[in-house]
This record gives C-alpha cells, sequence and structure tokens, in this order.
C-alpha cells in the first residue's frame, strides 16, 4: 500500500510562515492534509485531486496554499500567517477516490506519521 512522508514541521512565530511536505510512494489520486490538536478531533485543512483544484476548510482559507508535484508523488502545503491556534500536528493523508467527502477523515485509507507545528511567541 502507499507510504506516505510528511516534512517541514517546526517552531515558528505567530505571523511566520511554514512549508509542508508530504511525499507519497506512488501516485494516489487525492491527497489531503489534516490536523489535530490533542485530545480533540482531526480537522481537514485541504485537498486536492489530480486534475482538480485544491479544496480549503474555512479556518484556513486565505491563509494556506496545496499544490501538488506529480512527477514527484508529492504535496505541499504553505501555510502563512500563522496563529497559535495552528498549533497542531498536521497529517498527510490520501486516498484512491476523488469527489465528494474531502472533508471526511474517515474516507483517507492512507496516512503518515505527522509532523509537530508549533506557534508561539
Amino acid at each position: 500500500e502507499p507510504q506516505l512522508v510528511e516534512s517541514g514541521g517546526g517552531s515558528v512565530q505567530p505571523g511566520g510562515s511554514l512549508r509542508l511536505s508530504c511525499t507519497a510512494s506512488e501516485y494516489i489520486n487525492t491527497m489531503a492534509w489534516f490536523r489535530q490538536v490533542s485530545g480533540k478531533a482531526l480537522e481537514v485543512i485541504a485537498a486536492l485531486s489530480g486534475g482538480g483544484t485544491p479544496h480549503y476548510a474555512d479556518s484556513v482559507q486565505g491563509r494556506v496554499s496545496f499544490s501538488r508535484d506529480y512527477d514527484k508523488n508529492a504535496a505541499y502545503l504553505q501555510m502563512n500567517s500563522l496563529k497559535p491556534d495552528d498549533t497542531a500536528m498536521y497529517y498527510c493523508a490520501a486516498r484512491r477516490a476523488g469527489g465528494s467527502g474531502w472533508r471526511e477523515a474517515p474516507t483517507y485509507p492512507f496516512w503518515g506519521q505527522g509532523t509537530q507545528v508549533t506557534v508561539s511567541s
């Protein structure tokens, strides 16, 4: 099955930026980013199916940009104007299907190990 590896997390001050990367071991139609604060549910950030346009959650609209490099089976999440509320573990997820349900974590069978993002002064 496909393997996903994230990188790019770290600590940043409020207002700063980070770029998260996710590399898949093979092409997968839909890739997405989720985040999770300890003790809370997974929250979708963005998703992108092959050949389509990115979908963004309302909570990050305007502050993040999701792109893919299909030659490298990679996905990137550029996050700007970071806030302390963005502090979470960020996960790359993927599924073979496209279409609806991109917000729903259970529809993604493949997950990376996560990368921590901490926004603090």
